[in-house]
């Protein structure tokens, strides 16, 4: 599409005959009927040599397209005349002009619409419609007019001077789209270009026999380029099954001797396995999921096992509760809550040596937030929403804040402390991120915040086990709510935490962060390459058209 609208408007798409039958640089009284009605063409001002953006073709001239058509006309017919109407939703964007239609009578719209007819040629004018080049030529009318958009500049050619479909190409040149766009006015999202500017932007205008040609041959290219984004299209959808099959087998491997094989499979291809973004990011999906099933480390037979570490985590929480109950009403409400749980089901096949655990098993303190919006000031504390927290990492360029009355409020239950978890419940569900060292964070809405025993549990591998996209499936199960999905809280308290040994949580941890900065630096080199094969094609035909 860059390449054909840039050359078509620079008679570089088609080879100039000299001995064509009209001269585009003949006075325009000798190439085009005179109209002399009331609502014939305004005259408009020579073109200048100052308006002229590039050189042209000999054999061709600049033109105003109020100079060669009618701007903006209107129709007259009989009441009861079936005629088509146009809304804007019915007018795409396609290179060829084509558009919808629904009949009504005529005199349901003679009035308040725009009016056009059979070869008639429009573009629209608001924001971002015109930036879209949303344009038309009228064709197959209800009895050959229609009615419809007012946001629509139209134009009607006198005679058979010129091909709409030329005309159409000019129209929808990045360069008459660029000029548009700057001579707009109006209010953000009600901006519209000028009458004036469609009608006086001058146009490369070619002979006619011309015209014809370059019309058949960005006709011949277009067809040739949806072939190619056809080849594309199905060699990126044969790629995506490719990928999920591969890294799909990865997670389904019985042992680690198949696992193993699977692996050596993805590594075989591995640099055309992953060129794009999204199979970087059904990578990364992987390598979390193998990690939390135990399959992306070997098992070591010296670590203590993980059923032998929660007995020791759970005598030391225990204590610690009772300890605190009676001044911090969340020890009791923790006691409470523990005293109820049933045995977990472990999520899947562990390994030996590993045990599952409620993730409130693994917690020091879980607790829900202030279920209501904080007043915000315009500094203070930060407060984090759910908006703040993507991909594990906390975002905080639309961060709010709170005042230090507000804090102390919101956070009565459990102030946050660095290591601490907060985990999203609604809007999205299932963000995690950790908060880091030095910072004091206001919990905000829709959030619950989780302080493990870090004695015990790696917090970056519970972040790991949180996130992984097993867990969020198997949490989606018990989402309530008809519009908004979203977990309630003992469902966050009870799902299925798989618990390896604290130095494999270590090792875990250590893997994923190695394997993680390795996509993203395949990542950012697939960025690169696609910048530098855009302006590699933009270069091209800057050079062509030059």
């Amino acid at each position: 599409m860059f390449i054909r609208e840039h050359l078509s408007g620079h008679g570089r798409l088609a080879v100039c005959w000299c001995g064509n039958l009209y001269s585009a640089s003949l006075p325009l009284s000798c190439q085009y009927p005179c109209h002399e009605t009331s609502t014939g063409p305004r005259k408009l001002p020579e073109i200048s040599e100052e308006e002229k953006p590039f050189e042209l073709p000999e054999t061709w001239s600049w033109i105003r397209l109020g100079n060669i058509s009618q701007i903006n006309p209107r129709n007259d017919a009989e009441d009861d005349l079936q005629a088509s109407f146009i809304p804007m939703p019915l007018i795409s964007t396609s290179y060829n002009g084509e558009h919808d239609q629904e009949p009504r009578p005529w005199r349901e719209m003679k009035k308040g619409y725009t009016h056009f007819a059979d070869g008639d040629i429009a573009i629209a004018k608001i924001t971002p419609c015109f930036e879209n080049s949303k344009a038309a030529i009228f064709s197959s009318l209800k009895n050959g007019i229609g009615a419809g958009t007012t946001e629509l500049h139209v134009a009607r050619p006198f005679g058979n001077t010129l091909n709409p479909r030329y005309v159409l190409l000019c129209l929808k040149s990045p360069r008459f789209l660029s000029n548009g766009e700057r001579k707009m006015t109006g209010s953000a999202g009600q901006k519209r270009v000028p009458k004036d500017f469609f009608a006086g932007d001058p146009l490369p205008f070619a002979p006619l026999p011309e015209q014809h040609r370059i019309v058949k041959k960005v006709d011949e290219l277009m067809t040739l380029c949806d072939r190619l984004e056809q080849q594309v299209g199905n060699q990126l959808e044969a790629h995506e099954v490719l990928v999920d099959t591969l890294l799909d087998a990865l997670t389904r491997s019985s042992d680690a001797t198949e696992l193993a094989e699977n692996w050596a499979r993805v590594a075989e291809h591995f640099d055309t396995l992953f060129t794009t973004e999204a199979s970087i990011e059904k990578l990364k999906q992987t390598i979390l999921q193998l990690a939390v099933m135990g399959r992306l480390m070997e098992q070591n037979s010296d670590d203590e096992s993980a059923s032998s570490l929660l007995a020791r985590l759970s005598k030391e929480r225990q204590a610690w509760l009772e300890e605190n109950k009676d001044k911090n009403p969340e020890c009791a409400t923790m006691l409470r809550k523990l005293k109820k749980l049933s045995s977990p089901n472990p999520p899947f096949d562990l390994p030996s040596g590993w045990a599952a655990a409620h993730l409130i098993q693994l917690c020091k303190i879980l607790v829900d937030c202030h279920n209501k919006t904080a007043p915000y000031t315009p500094s203070g504390i930060p407060i984090i929403r759910t908006s703040n927290i993507r991909e594990r990492e906390f975002r905080l360029n639309d961060v709010k804040y709170v005042s230090k009355e507000t804090y102390e409020y919101w956070s009565r239950r459990c102030p946050p402390e660095p290591k601490d978890i907060i985990f999203t419940r609604e809007a999205p569900m299932g963000e995690a991120a950790i908060i880091p060292e030095g910072e004091r964070w206001c919990l905000g809405q829709r959030t619950m915040l989780i302080r493990p025993m870090l004695n015990h549990i790696n917090e970056e591998y519970l972040l790991l086990a949180l996130t992984e996209p097993n867990l969020l499936n198997r949490a989606t199960e018990k989402a309530i709510g008809s519009t908004v999905k979203h977990l309630r809280v003992g469902d966050v308290e009870a799902l299925a935490i798989p618990v390896p040994p604290l130095n494999e949580q270590n090792r875990i941890v250590e893997k994923v962060n190695e394997l993680m900065a390795l996509c993203d630096q395949l990542k950012t080199r697939l960025s690169e390459c696609g910048k530098t094969r855009s302006q590699l094609a933009e270069t091209v035909v800057e050079q062509a058209v030059s």
